[in-house]
């Protein structure tokens, strides 16, 4: 497939209600050609309902949503040149996949030989060449998957859309058909809107990722810059895993160093221009980037439960009433009910104000 066109989508102000509900506040953002934005947050955020209204399945209580700079409000789906991938693979059980993956264009009135080549060329891009002539029943939860994906492909849209595609899959299946829809994307270069409730998932598979939580935008960045600099309290918390250490605090300042005092422990910290002696805040470290420091030096915690995984060992361990989530590289030999020391480095730690929740910087 030759992608003679440009494909991208934006989002001006979309308000959605059901009723006197409100389900999207005003959400803006751009997604540029051929970029693979992954929309992520937990459920009942509103992250399928922009899908399905980008998808002209839903009604747009306000605002407008553009594809390659035109309105398509009142366009109705058919009309918009997009693809979608739904979780449950919406296949048609009485028909071959030969014939699910062709159905579009047989509708279309497409030319039969052209329609053959198509089917043909996704099928070898998806490894379904072998099945084109079973049935739906016939096939695995991943076999179906790739029909469906199949379908959207020999389309040949603008946009690809995904709705939580690979929740029903099991968790090895998840993990191969992740790097499977990634490396379609970089061979076909479509403009992809993924939704899912993984930040996992979208971690691995996203160029930018947005963050939604309660019908509004959280943060837009790449995976490693929401990784490394959240901007509030809910995104450091939503993305990594395990996920964040957060403890409250109050922050000190003295003599150009800053630590904050929690649980009757000094955590280090950076002093940030935003920050202010006394001020409460929250505190966070990323399990892994906690080591244990030799005995007598760092912050003094008991070890609850030991975890290893092999290649890792997850400690949970206590420090006054916090808990918290430290990843060892390789093994140890701590014992639950033993004290270890816990080294922080502070350039790798995260401020939050204890009341707007936002990053300090």
């Amino acid at each position: 497939f030759c992608r003679e066109f440009m494909a991208t989508v934006s989002f001006k102000n979309i308000k959605k209600s059901f009723g006197k509900t409100d389900i999207i506040h005003g959400i803006s953002f751009d997604i540029t050609d051929g970029e693979f934005v992954v929309l992520v947050g937990p459920s009942g955020c509103g992250k399928s309902t922009l899908l399905r209204m980008l998808a002209g399945l839903e009604e747009i209580t306000g605002g407008d949503i553009l594809i390659d700079d035109k309105v398509v409000n009142d366009l109705e789906s058919k009309d918009r040149d997009i693809a979608m991938v739904f979780q449950s693979y919406a296949l048609y059980p009485h028909m071959t996949v030969r014939d699910n993956m062709a159905f579009s264009l047989l509708l279309r009135k497409a030319d039969p030989a052209k329609t053959d080549e198509r089917v043909a060329h996704a099928a070898k891009i998806l490894n379904l060449e072998h099945l084109l002539h079973r049935f739906p029943r016939e096939l695995s939860g991943g076999q179906r998957q790739r029909v469906a994906m199949g379908r959207a492909i020999v389309r040949d849209p603008k946009v690809f859309l995904f709705d939580e595609p690979l929740s029903n899959l099991d968790a090895k299946l998840r993990v191969a058909m992740r790097a499977e829809i990634k490396a379609l994307h970089q061979r076909l270069k479509t403009t992809t809107v993924y939704v899912t409730h993984d930040q996992i998932e979208a971690m691995t598979m996203a160029d930018r990722i947005v963050v939604m939580h309660d019908g509004i935008v959280e943060q837009i960045g790449t995976p490693l810059e929401l990784f490394d600099r959240p901007g509030n309290l809910f995104v450091a918390q939503f993305i990594g895993s395990p996920s964040m250490n957060v403890v409250q605090g109050v922050l000190h300042l003295h003599g150009g160093q800053a630590h904050v005092a929690a649980q009757g422990a000094s955590w280090p910290a950076v002093p940030v221009a935003g920050g202010h002696e006394g001020q409460a805040v929250h505190y966070g470290v990323r399990p892994t980037d906690i080591t244990l420091a030799p005995a007598g030096q760092g912050i003094a915690a008991q070890v609850v439960v030991v975890e290893p995984t092999g290649a890792e060992t997850e400690l949970l361990v206590q420090v006054g009433e916090f808990q918290l989530v430290v990843t060892l590289h390789g093994r140890t030999e701590a014992q639950p009910g033993e004290t270890v020391y816990l080294n922080i480095e502070a350039a790798k730690t995260h401020l939050f104000d204890a009341a707007s929740e936002q990053r300090l910087v």
